[in-house]
């Protein structure tokens, strides 16, 4: 077979995509059909947590299609019992409801929160969400994110939503009145360029939203499932939020998200929420395996080692070549170029078999497996070193 064989009409346009096929993938690569290896620290967007096709995950994905895909929502099946139980005995949340994306997800936590202040605070419905967040593509997620890009789409957009900014106590207190019922942001925002949230303002946030009876609402769709050196990123704050997403890493690779919220928050009556493939069993499965493998032994210290060690060449690198900082937490991170030069590294690194990520102009993002190995950060620093001196970029001798 033949790139030349291939017909890409069929698919909407809906994004710019190079002319490159993938047929296979294992680990930190990927392969096309010309045979070409690429090293991967894109993973779907931080989706692939165990990297691509990983044993664990192929293993529970044949064993359970072999035995039941899904019964309908409508009766229990155990890969979902068993994934709520996991889920909520490793995290301060007391029930789940799972979706098929993280944008389903905080869908369902929009209208969770809406739910409560119909039931709680006198049909209280406005969110103060953040300038530079990102909660999916939805309606109401598209009118909840704080993505300029999304404001001319699709108008008019779902009412509601009030924008604070980042890190800013003060911004969040101004919006606040009697129609508020939640925050909600994400502790790191990915699309934005990886700009985290302190863990200061978290702990402020926190306590300002109790204060006023506010939910929290975090959505941990890129940071959640190991993906900052924690199982979830709100315990680098020692917060336990109200409501919580995931999304992305929770399948490792397959359609999957999650609901989570504190008996308190959860206030669904039946007819609320549904979904036709909500929690089957294959795709909990899927997820049950990822998380078994994040939580075993030492793989979340490995992940916070390895992120330190992928932060540190990134800064040799960024001092090599007269770049800016790097930004993030654990396996997600961010180097900033302080230029715009973002979208022709990321082709020359296509060239060269290297998959890079540049979600704004003067940055590339980093969302490697989190099983990571030091001789594939050493490959990608070697191969973006080699671009960038190649583009001129090179301003002195580390």
């Amino acid at each position: 077979m033949t790139i030349a064989t291939h017909s890409f009409d069929a698919l909407m346009n809906i994004t710019a995509r190079p002319p490159v096929v993938f047929v296979r993938g294992e680990g930190s690569y990927l392969f096309d059909d010309q045979g070409r290896r690429y090293l991967d620290f894109v993973q779907g967007w931080a989706v692939n947590s165990l990297g691509h096709s990983p044993p664990a995950l192929v293993a529970a994905l044949s064993v359970q299609a072999a035995k039941l895909l899904t019964p309908s929502p409508a009766f229990y099946n155990e890969p979902s019992l068993a994934l709520a139980k996991a889920l909520t005995e490793k995290s301060c949340f007391d029930q789940v409801f799972f979706t098929n994306s993280g944008a389903e997800a905080n869908e369902g936590a929009i209208k969770l929160a809406r739910k409560y202040g119909s039931l709680h605070k006198d049909g209280a419905f406005e969110i103060i969400t953040f300038d530079g967040s990102f909660h999916g593509r939805t309606l109401a997620t598209m009118s909840a994110s704080g993505k300029s890009s999304f404001e001319p789409l699709f108008e008019p957009k779902v009412p509601g939503f009030h924008k604070a900014r980042l890190n800013d106590l003060e911004s969040v207190k101004s919006l606040i009145h009697a129609k508020t019922i939640a925050v909600m942001l994400e502790p790191v925002q990915g699309e934005a360029g990886v700009w985290p949230a302190t863990n200061e303002f978290l702990r402020e946030l926190r306590a300002l939203t109790e204060q006023h009876g506010l939910l929290l609402i975090l959505d941990e769709i890129q940071t959640g499932m190991g993906r900052t050196g924690k199982l979830f990123h709100y315990e680098h704050a020692g917060i336990t939020p109200d409501i919580m997403t995931l999304g992305k890493g929770i399948g490792g690779g397959v359609p999957l998200g999650a609901l989570l919220a504190t008996n308190k928050a959860s206030c669904f009556e039946h007819g609320d929420q549904g979904g036709t493939f909500n929690g089957n069993p294959l795709m909990c499965a899927a997820g049950l395996a990822v998380l078994n493998e994040i939580a075993e032994g030492d793989f979340l210290k490995s992940v916070a080692e390895t992120g330190l060690l992928l932060a540190s060449e990134l800064q040799r690198l960024s001092a090599r070549h007269g770049l800016g900082g790097v930004r993030g937490e654990g396996l997600l991170l961010a180097l900033d170029l302080k230029r715009p030069i973002g979208s022709d590294v990321v082709t020359a690194a296509l060239k060269d078999g290297l998959l890079l990520n540049s979600p704004r102009p003067d940055s590339l993002r980093f969302m490697p497996a989190l099983n990571l190995k030091r001789e594939e950060v050493a490959e990608m620093i070697e191969g973006l070193d080699a671009i960038l001196t190649r583009m001129g970029a090179a301003r002195c001798v580390a």
